[in-house]
């Protein structure tokens, strides 16, 4: 997992270096402190040489300045260092993301990409910028600061041997109990992200159904849990301090009771002790820094078990095509085609569907609700892929071409109609990003939408908030639609693309697509038999299967299905 994390450094493993070596100079100029600390208090308080102590006293004081500059030095360069890791890492994680098929996307909750991306990357990006101090300083402190205490008595210096230890075990018995919390702590996390997305996405159905206070104790549910183990996971955590200055302090005691017997018989001076007292502190908050380490990795790895879980995702639709193959005419064949959204399910959604649409042809799809209309047209562009069967355009499997073109020459207005944030023509430009303002009026005007655009005080320069919540539900579909057509697919999937709009702008639309892109292929999905009926095949869903297809006349003088929908919308006219 580090070596993997290390790979994403690349421009910054320098600043990291930079701050090992500031850490570790530092460190060497603060163990020489207590070295001449012990002369000051032998040589010159011992002999009263005034000169000797100011002198020594310079030297301690520029020794600390030079460890305070290099401490500066070491924030500058690990800050550096932990954010370009964490943008690299929010980078390859949203790349990696931008290439998930819609199977992938499956795979994980929108709340839990989020915290994947933001707050899993901020736990790594900080234990980069606060562990590298630790990291180098704590092991040259403690190996430096050992060999010095028994430099200057070594049977006192054996002390250590029962303190490290004891330390361990300490340290091993909280780690053990607070790893799999971390766990549970993002997991937590991506609940509360969960809701809160929810309930801001579709406020105007809480406020429209009342329904604030069952929203709020979704919110507090998920919320206490995230208290509860938040205070489980930190409060084992913050019992690591507890314990090693229990044990720090236990030691202390012990060298001054040891020590002091020493001085009176002799075995060692005043100086002397001082100065192994201030490698012992270093030495034990060595250990204390090095247990803090340990806690901070095993909540970096619970971080970044998640992070490489979005990186080591296998995209399941490849773009396998070697070959330039452009789509010319636009005909479909679906070739006994079944499909179902995971391997392992146990019933097809789609069930040996076969199908031949001829270049420039408009077809219409209709069919009850979970008959998966949706899902057949979204193999078309292989938004999803075959289970079996194949999907051929232009007599060539939808695998033989580059998948960017492949989805540049059949453009997809889907049920949802997503608007981004920014004017009305740059949502427009997403079809034809160096659309001309020509182009854009031509498609708005064949998707009906110019006649409420041009009525706005800005035009096309007005400015969509969030999801275009300031336009009305036809008002949005018209917009995706124009953005579709200004992309001149060779074929145009409108999936329920007109369910908000009144029946004579409908046909206005389909009117305008008829006579200004009479050779793109058209599919529309409805659930009006208005909206279909003058298609040159139409094709009823059931159950996942081609029920039957044919014109409006056939099907309503044979299909009884197809004659069940038509009265009962002939029926609601009446009424």
């Amino acid at each position: 997992m580090f070596r993997r994390f290390y790979g994403y450094m690349k421009d910054y493993r320098k600043y990291g270096l930079f701050s090992c070596a500031c850490v570790a100079l530092e460190v060497m100029f603060e163990l020489v402190i207590p070295l001449v600390m012990a002369d000051i208090i032998d040589v010159g308080v011992a002999n009263g040489d005034r000169r000797y102590i100011i002198t020594k006293g310079i030297e301690m004081c520029i020794l600390a300045l030079m460890a305070l500059g290099l401490g500066a030095a070491y924030s500058r360069f690990a800050a550096l260092c932990g954010q370009g890791l964490g943008a690299e890492l929010r980078k390859a994680e949203y790349q990696k993301i931008q290439s998930f098929s819609f199977s992938n996307t499956d795979h994980f909750t929108t709340s839990s990409l989020v915290t994947r991306l933001t707050s899993d990357v901020t736990v790594i990006q900080n234990a980069v910028t606060t562990g590298l101090r630790p990291i180098v300083r704590a092991p040259v402190m403690m190996v430096t600061a050992l060999c010095l205490s028994f430099s200057i008595n070594a049977r006192l210096a054996l002390i250590f041997l029962v303190a490290a230890p004891l330390l361990g075990i300490i340290l091993f018995l909280i780690i053990s109990h607070v790893r799999p919390l971390y766990s549970r702590l993002q997991k937590s996390i991506d609940l509360v992200n969960r809701i809160v997305q929810e309930n801001l996405t579709a406020v105007r159905v809480v406020k429209a159904y009342v329904r604030e206070g069952h929203e709020m104790e979704k919110f507090d549910a998920v919320n206490s849990e995230l208290q509860t183990v938040s205070e489980r996971a930190f409060g084992l955590a913050c019992m690591n301090m507890p314990a090693m200055q229990y044990v720090m302090y236990a030691t202390i005691v012990s060298i001054l009771w040891f020590g002091g017997n020493l001085i009176f018989i002799g075995g060692m001076q005043v100086g002397e002790l001082t100065g192994f007292l201030s490698y012992v502190l270093q030495v034990l908050n060595s250990l204390m820094m090095i247990s803090n380490v340990f806690m901070m990795v095993t909540r970096s790895m619970a971080s970044g078990k998640r992070i490489l879980e979005v990186l080591d995702e296998e995209i399941e639709i490849q773009d396998e095509s070697r070959e330039s193959l452009t789509v010319e005419e636009g005909g479909i064949t679906f070739d006994h085609v079944s499909f179902k959204y995971k391997k392992n399910a146990k019933e097809y959604v789609l069930s040996d569907v076969s199908l031949d649409i001829k270049p420039g042809q408009t077809v219409g799809i209709i069919g009850g609700t979970g008959s998966a209309k949706t899902t057949l047209v979204q193999l078309i562009p292989r938004l999803y892929e075959a289970t079996e069967g194949e999907v051929l355009i232009d007599g060539k499997p939808v695998k033989a071409y580059p998948l960017e073109h492949l989805r540049d020459a059949v453009a997809v207005v889907l049920q949802k109609n997503t608007l981004f944030t920014g004017t009305i023509e740059d949502n427009l430009r997403w079809g034809k990003e160096d659309a001309t303002k020509e182009e854009i009026a031509w498609a708005c005007d064949i998707a009906g939408a110019a006649e409420f655009v041009e009525r706005f005080p800005e035009g096309y320069d007005t400015y969509l908030d969030q999801g275009g919540v300031n336009l009305s539900g036809g008002q949005k579909q018209r917009l995706c639609i124009a953005r579709a057509v200004l992309k001149r697919p060779k074929i145009l999937i409108l999936d329920d693309s007109t369910s908000a709009v009144d029946t004579a702008t409908e046909a206005g639309i389909r009117s305008g697509l008829k006579e200004s892109l009479p050779d793109m292929t058209k599919i529309i999905i409805a659930q009006r038999i208005t909206s279909v009926s003058g298609a040159d095949q139409i094709i009823i869903m059931d159950d996942g299967k081609v029920h039957a297809s044919g014109s409006h006349e056939e099907l309503l003088a044979t299909d009884p299905i197809y004659q069940e929908i038509y009265y009962s919308q002939q029926e609601g006219v009446g009424l």
